[in-house]
């Protein structure tokens, strides 16, 4: 399903009929993103901890 080479992978999913939630974690940087599709419709955020900064997920090599 996916390349080795790309940048994020999706530590989240739920999936319903016409709409989606996931995690994806960016592998080089190591932070979280909340991505949230309604329809034909989507955005995209940094998920950010009680302090405002951004979640971080340790990231290991060959994580898919």
């Amino acid at each position: 399903m996916g390349k080795k080479n790309e940048r994020f992978v999706v530590g989240y999913n739920q999936e319903s009929f016409a709409t989606g939630t996931k995690i994806l974690i960016d592998k080089k940087t190591g932070v979280n993103y909340l991505y949230h599709q309604s329809g034909s419709s989507g955005g995209l955020t940094p998920l950010l901890d009680r302090e405002g900064k951004p979640v971080i997920t340790t990231v290991f090599e060959g994580m898919e």
